[in-house]
Parts: C-alpha cells; structure tokens; sequence
C-alpha cells in the first residue's frame, strides 16, 4: 500500500498549498527510533550539548522570515504572534544551554561511609542518567514554541536524550523546515543527525509510543488524544513515563472587593486574555466566578464591550472551527445561560468570540441545573468564555470543589489588604492547578527557573513542567553507585571532583 500524502492546508480558505511529505509507515517508525537509539551516546558530552543548542536557537533565528511565513500559511496566526512564539523557543533553546553546562541537572549527592551509622552506611553516590529515545508530540497551537524545537525537544535533548517528533498534521511544512535546521545544527555541533527525526502520521503517533525502544514521551493536545496515547504507554510490556498536557479550563475568581475597586480593568484584561491568539492558548481563561451586583455587571459591561471589539478570527483548522462552532452552541442552549456577546461562527471561515453567563447556582443543582450544565465546566477550545455570576463564598467554594484539574488558577483582589476573601479563595484555588496568580492573567508563561507548567490530571498526566529548567527532569532517571572503586566512577562522582559540579 502506498504512503499517503501529507498536505499543507491554508486553515483561512481550508485548501491544500502543497504535499510536504508522506505519513510514516510502521518500518519507517521503526528505521526511525532505531536511528535515534543508535546515536543516544553521541549526546554524551554536555559541553558539545550545550554548542548544540545554542547552534540550534542560531539557526533558527537566522531563518526568521521563512519559519514565520511558513508557519502562518499553515495557522493563521499571525507575523507578530509567531514572531514571539519564535523568539520564545530559540530563548529555551539557549536557557537549557545553560542549565546543561551548568549541571545542577545532575543532582548528584555522595555520603561517604559511615561504619557507625545505624544501620551502617557504605559509601554512596548518586547522580541522574538520560533515559534514551524520547517520543515528542507536537502541538497544534504552537507551532515552534510546543513543537519540533520547543520545549520537550530541547530538555529532552539537554538531558543527553535523542528525539523522534510526531509533527502536528497541522503545520506539516512548519515541521519539516525545523527539523532539517535542527538537524542541521547536530551536524554543525559535531553530532549525528539523527539525534533529531521527524515522522508524520496519526498511525506513526501509536506506533511510536509502543515501539520498544522509545523510553518516554511528551505530548501537547487534546484529552481525547492524549489520554490514548497515556493508555497506550501504560499497556506495554514494559510501561514508560507518559507526560502529557492534555486541557485545562483555568478558573478565575473575582472577589467582590476587587470588582469594586476595578470592574472595568478587570474587564477588558479578561477580553484581551481569553481572545489572545483566537482563544487557542493551553492557558486561556475559560470559566469565571464573578460576584453579583452593581459592581460585578460594571465587570461584564467591559468585558462584553472588549470581546465585541475583537473581529472574526481563524481558527487553526476547520475541524477546530467545527467543533468550537457545535461546543458553544451546546452551552448556549442550556437553561439558564445567556450571553451578552454571541460567540459562534463567522463566515465559512471564521469564527466570532463571545461571553456565556449563567448564574453559579445552576452549577451547584441548587437552581435547576441539568446534568448537562456540566459542559460549562469542561474547556472550550477557541475564543469563549463562561462567567458564573455567584452570590455567596460558600457558592464559590463549592463550584471549585466541582472543577478538574488546570494548567492554572487565577484569583483577583482587592489592593487593600483588608479583602476577607483574599486567602479562602485562594486556599481553594491552590488544589486545581500547577500555577496560581494574583492580579494577572494566565496566558502568559514565563520561561524561567521557578516556572510550572503542569496541573493535576486532566491538565497533565504527571506532575512535572513542560516549561522552565526543571523540563529537563523527565527525561532522567537516578542511579546510585554503592561501594564502587573510585576508577570505575563517571568523573561528575568522583572525589574531588574533577568536574566542578554542583555537588551535595
């Protein structure tokens, strides 16, 4: 049987630009992570790990303009926004050079032996070793930062792993052009190439994840596909770590006080959040709680007013724009739901962004609320946001007690620092998500050392970061050497040490 064709789709007039390449088939998987574990030792060396990084961020800086006009043709998603998004990903890049050289990574520890110690203690030494192949999947959203260069390519890569990615089928082109300058940049760094392969396919996804040679894998996307592959991990015969980002709702809760002081700018923050890049961030303010009264219909007057401005947008496919399209009208059509601003489709093309209210009550079948009104729990994909108008903190707590997991959590207050609701709200908020905020808003993710990105299940399938140094962690496992002659030892363990490595 033939290998089908995988083709480029302009997602704003939704046809074919052009074939890129075609879907892998099991022996090309198979070629492929053989390749890739037959270089794994190559990535050995953290000083040529770190060139090799940094010769990556180099190159694809120097190929700007291409990777933007590619990647737009592809999303949709705009010059300036992918022009960001790329600057994000060659900064990881270029930070885990950094965390490599610097080898705190390793996390090594050494007790000397203590014949006295209860019970006695040999001598121990213990550091943190690259798992092997690890299987990246790409996400849809971001085509640079979460896929073929982004962030679980370059920890996993910074950990001594080689890389097989899964491209997205929706920047198939994208994909290909940074693979080859990742590539490229193994050749320039003195590495095998094949450090870095790329295979598209949805049957090249599963194959992937089973193969017997892949270690690990990180995944960006939907629950739907993400906890099939999750499953798929666990079913082998020898399980491997499945870390996956999967949805996430990230609640807001406005407390009273901060409405008053600030319904207006509060407001239009919302509108800009929750419609950034179409409403298609991992991040997106997808559920509000926001006090009723005077104060709280300012906050939805300016949030209405700012989402209204926002024109028609581009989702990154139409199999997207479907699906948002029949997700809003299911919750628009639940008792008890209005929206002041109509979110839906736009022309053939596009869709409109706009604001679902319903009071809180509905939400805790104390008002009538449907077994369906659960959808106003559960994330929509695209530029929507539902507000539970509420009337008491008892109110509040209880619909938290009722959310899944999330990327994030984010809690408005007052300045003054006499907001009762301050720290209830915020005890309650701290269960849900990897990330919490005061006064801000969640879709922005910083890259930086004290960063999570990451929640309790179905935000993610683990309880690690795909953003930020402590990335490089899920692809490393702990060894101790007990009693092991001194000859023997890696030289990051050895005494002395040789190295100069952070040590404990």
């Amino acid at each position: 049987m033939a290998a089908e064709p995988v083709w480029s789709v302009d997602p704003r007039t939704g046809k074919p630009r052009e074939q890129v390449a075609v879907e892998a088939t099991a022996e090309d998987v198979d070629r492929s992570v053989r390749a890739a574990h037959e270089v794994r030792e190559s990535l050995a060396d953290r000083t040529v790990r770190a060139a090799f990084l940094r010769t990556a961020a180099d190159l694809l800086d120097g190929a700007h303009e291409q990777i933007v006009a590619t990647a737009d043709a592809e999303t949709a998603l705009g010059p300036v926004r992918l022009t960001g998004e790329l600057a994000r990903t060659t900064a990881q890049l270029r930070a885990f050079a950094e965390v490599v050289e610097a080898g705190s990574f390793l996390d090594i520890r050494i007790d000397l032996p203590d014949p006295g110690a209860t019970p006695p203690r040999p001598d121990m030494r213990r550091w943190k070793i690259p798992l092997g192949v690890v299987a990246v999947y790409a996400a849809s959203n971001f085509p640079l930062a979460f896929s073929v260069p982004g962030g679980d390519t370059a920890s996993a890569l910074a950990a001594g792993c080689p890389v097989v990615i899964k491209a997205h089928p929706d920047h198939p082109a994208t994909s290909e052009l940074c693979a080859g300058l990742l590539r490229g940049a193994a050749a320039k760094a003195g590495l095998p190439e094949d450090v870095v392969v790329l295979v598209h396919g949805f049957d090249a996804g599963v194959k992937l994840v089973r193969h017997p040679l892949v270690a690990a894998a990180g995944f960006t996307g939907s629950v739907r596909g993400g906890r099939a592959l999750f499953d798929a991990a666990a079913a082998r015969p020898a399980p491997i770590p499945f870390h996956g980002e999967l949805g996430s709702l990230n609640p807001v809760v406005l407390t009273p006080a901060a409405v008053e002081e600030r319904a207006e700018e509060i407001g239009a923050g919302l509108a800009g959040s929750m419609t950034l890049g179409a409403g298609q961030f991992c991040t997106k303010p997808g559920f509000v709680l926001a006090p009723s009264g005077e104060a709280g219909d300012r906050f939805l007057d300016a949030l209405a007013a700012g989402v209204a401005a926002t024109g028609p947008a581009v989702l990154l496919d139409h199999r997207m724009r479907e699906a948002f399209v029949a997700g809003v009208a299911a919750r628009a059509a639940l008792a008890g739901v209005r929206a002041p601003v109509a979110p839906g489709a736009g022309d053939a093309h596009t869709v409109g962004a706009g604001v679902l209210v319903v009071d809180a009550a509905r939400l805790t079948g104390s008002e009538g609320g449907s077994g369906d009104h659960h959808l106003l729990l559960e994330e929509c994909f695209g530029p929507v946001t539902v507000v539970a108008r509420y009337d008491s903190r008892a109110q509040v707590t209880e619909v938290l007690a009722g959310l899944p997991g999330n990327l994030t959590a984010t809690l408005h207050i007052a300045d003054a620092a006499d907001d009762e609701d301050a720290a209830p709200f915020l005890a309650a908020l701290t269960p849900l998500a990897g990330r919490v905020l005061v006064n801000g808003w969640p879709t922005g993710v910083a890259v930086a050392a004290a960063q999570h990105h990451g929640g309790p299940y179905p935000a993610t399938t683990s309880t690690s970061t795909s953003v930020g140094a402590t990335a490089i962690e899920r692809w490393l496992r702990p060894v101790t050497y007990q009693s092991t002659p001194a000859r023997l030892l890696p030289p990051e363990l050895r005494d002395g040490n040789p190295l100069g490595l952070p040590r404990r």
